[in-house]
């Protein structure tokens, strides 16, 4: 099996691209609108063009549909369909690259190939978050593969509070319990 180049940076940019879409407040917002989604961009390397900000937020999209299970990973096809990759060879085997990518579709091309990686070396473990009014995906590293929450500080802590409350209120309701 020949490695892509990829890198725990890589990861993280997965996590922090599929989570520009927030739910604040009952609303859900999109982090890579308007100028600050262009600071957001450049940022992480990108430069900021309306074409960066258009092709990296198409790939957030069909990587959100295909990390929540709405869209076979086959849809990811058309975000890579002009990508070629380059070897890079050394001691530690092969290494491949993208090569000539618009400049525009450096990050859409970078979080396509990071998704790749992840779901090669560690199947299963990305996720959405299992609070249904959170939009938010974790990336589960724990070695028994069972986290439900993107933050437990957040999610995990109001789910809890939230089953505690119901389990509660339905004892009270049971007369004798």
């Amino acid at each position: 099996m020949h490695q892509m180049d990829h890198s725990p940076a890589d990861e993280t940019f997965l996590l922090e691209l599929l989570n520009t879409t927030p739910v604040v407040d009952g609303v859900q917002q999109d982090l890579l609108d308007g100028d600050p989604g262009r600071a957001w961009l450049r940022d992480r390397g990108g430069d900021g063009s309306a074409a960066e900000q258009q092709a990296t937020r198409a790939a957030r999209d069909a990587l959100q549909a295909v990390a929540r299970g709405d869209e076979p990973a086959r849809s990811l096809t058309p975000l890579l369909s002009d990508v070629r990759l380059a070897p890079a060879i050394g001691d530690e085997g092969i290494r491949w690259s993208p090569t000539d990518v618009a400049p525009a579709r450096g990050l859409a091309v970078r979080a396509v190939l990071a998704w790749d990686a992840v779901q090669r070396t560690t199947p299963g473990r990305l996720r959405p978050c299992a609070n249904d009014e959170c939009a938010l995906f974790l990336l589960d590293r724990s070695k028994p593969n069972r986290a439900r929450w993107c933050s437990m500080a957040t999610c995990g802590n109001r789910m809890k509070a939230r089953r505690h409350h119901e389990r509660t209120r339905s004892d009270a309701a049971v007369p004798g319990a």
